[in-house]
């Protein structure tokens, strides 16, 4: 299974970003994905999940009400809508893949794509 993400960018406060990871090497709806993000010095934080089906997602607390995930819209790919942004959400956000359930950690998720950074400043 390989996984790749794109759309990070260099965005200002309230801005939106819509993230996506294109999966790739297995059948697409048997896998859960997860979007975690990472800081200079720091260990991956859980942003969002959604479950194989694409019908069970959930989201860090920092993450309730700004971010939407959603699998399958666009072929093969899961999507990370972030409106709201804020200079906290600053990171490298890297989706993850394992099979059928999803999970907010990180050690349970098999397959990772390479990262891609997000920026939000003023």
């Amino acid at each position: 299974v390989q996984l790749v993400e794109s759309g990070g960018g260099m965005v200002h406060p309230g801005d939106s970003l819509t993230l996506s990871c294109l999966l790739s090497g297995g059948t697409f709806m048997t896998y859960a994905v997860g979007w975690f993000r990472q800081t200079s010095g720091t260990e991956q934080s859980f942003v969002a999940a959604i479950s194989g089906s694409g019908e069970r997602a959930y989201y860090a607390q920092s993450a309730e009400g700004r971010f939407t995930i959603s699998k399958g819209d666009i072929p093969n790919t899961v999507s990370l809508r972030m409106t709201g942004l804020k200079p906290e959400d600053t990171g490298v956000y890297y989706c993850a893949a394992r099979k059928i359930v999803r999970s907010r950690n990180a050690a349970d998720y098999e397959w990772w794509g390479q990262g891609t950074q997000v920026t939000v400043s003023s």
